[in-house]
């Protein structure tokens, strides 16, 4: 039996030990939380919103449905998830404790308080028991778990039967000749905006390889089957600059 300390995983194009990647990603977002919002209009142009809507508009919150957002950081997905349930309860999980702490200062995390929690803790061993959420969204997140198929377990375990998986990430263009065109743009001007706006070029340079060496579509819908989850699909956005993955646990 192979010792589990000599697994390695990617931090971005950097090959690191499993047990170091969850501190590096950490650093990240430590570094970048005060600005992440900012940073994700800047990226995207915009369009990160017009996604989490489309996220939304597939999910089709109901009244009164419980969700775990992981990886939730500065509650995007949890505060649409509120308003369009009309009543329900958000928990918002990340490993970043200062991405939480931006959450908790926006004004709808005052105005939906009695619905909300904020939890610090790790997609691969939720503090959770099983059978607890109506739903599990994890968006732009699962590329910076140390191994995104236990986060899927994880996700099955905690969901109850009729539950609802959604992943929103970004993914991979099916044109080659486009994705060489979005190369170009991501590895040469998203680091530069990033030391722009933060002072942090290198952060930016991991986000950028992170959505590099992420699985494309059909692998990860395989590792969405993997976990248990039934009727699978996936759609592109953008062409595919992002994919959404739904599942639901039967």
């Amino acid at each position: 039996m192979s010792d589990t300390s000599d697994k390695t995983t990617h931090f971005g194009f950097e090959t690191v030990p499993e047990h170091e990647k969850a501190g590096r990603v950490q650093g990240v977002f430590n570094s970048v939380a005060s600005k992440y919002d900012i940073m994700n209009d800047v990226m995207s142009m915009g369009i990160h919103r017009v996604w989490k809507d489309a996220m939304m508009d597939w999910l089709a919150p109901r009244p009164g449905q419980r969700l775990l957002d992981v990886a939730g950081g500065t509650g995007d997905i949890s505060f649409r998830f509120l308003k369009r349930a009309g009543h329900g309860h958000a928990t918002v999980l990340d490993l970043t404790e200062p991405m939480l702490v931006e959450g908790r200062k926006r004004a709808e995390a005052e105005q939906m308080a009695d619905s909300l929690d904020w939890v610090a803790g790790d997609a691969m061993a939720l503090p959770f028991e099983d059978n607890t959420f109506d739903v599990y969204t994890i968006s732009f997140g699962i590329r910076n778990v140390t191994r995104p198929q236990e986060a899927l377990y994880e996700a099955f375990r905690v969901l109850r039967p009729g539950g609802r998986l959604m992943v929103l990430e970004f993914s991979q263009l099916p044109n080659d000749g486009l994705q060489k065109l979005y190369d170009l743009y991501s590895f040469n001007v998203i680091p530069r905006m990033g030391q722009l706006i933060t002072g942090d070029r290198d952060s930016y340079q991991y986000l950028v390889e992170s959505i590099r060496k992420f699985p494309d579509q059909e692998t990860f819908l395989g590792m969405v089957r993997a976990a248990g989850f039934e009727n699978a699909k996936y759609r592109n956005l953008s062409m595919g600059i992002t994919a959404l993955h739904s599942g639901w646990k039967i």
